[in-house]
């Protein structure tokens, strides 16, 4: 019976965990992954423009601005998964970039990413 109770304990310092970071975000502070999602999102936008300082190409850029979305069920379990949101940009193109994030006792973990970008397919 110890066992399960402090699984229990655990389970609910997790769920307290996760409601005080989506509180956080609710509030208009700087979430906890901002930074993180900012400098993961540039690798990202390089990674899929296929950008590289040494032959030339441009840069990319990334907004200051990382906009909280709301949070997605985990695909295992019972938990809710983070997703920050930032604009990406290369020459004329600009992209949406979302980053879903796991959050621990303030540990960001990186479950998934998402690169859109921003045009009329027709």
């Amino acid at each position: 019976m110890r066992g399960f109770a402090s699984g229990v304990g655990l389970t609910a310092a997790l769920a307290l965990a996760i409601s005080a970071s989506s509180a956080q975000a609710a509030k208009g502070a700087a979430h906890v992954c901002a930074a993180d999602a900012r400098a993961k999102a540039l690798a990202l936008l390089r990674l899929h423009g296929e950008l590289d300082a040494s032959n030339g190409s441009p840069e990319g850029a990334i907004d200051e601005k990382v906009v909280v979305r709301a949070p997605v069920r985990a695909l295992k379990g019972k938990g809710l998964l983070d997703v920050l949101e930032v604009n990406g940009y290369i020459y004329k193109a600009t992209y949406r970039i979302r980053m879903i994030y796991a959050v621990s006792f303030g540990q960001c973990a990186l479950l998934g990413q998402e690169i859109l970008e921003v045009a009329d397919p027709f």
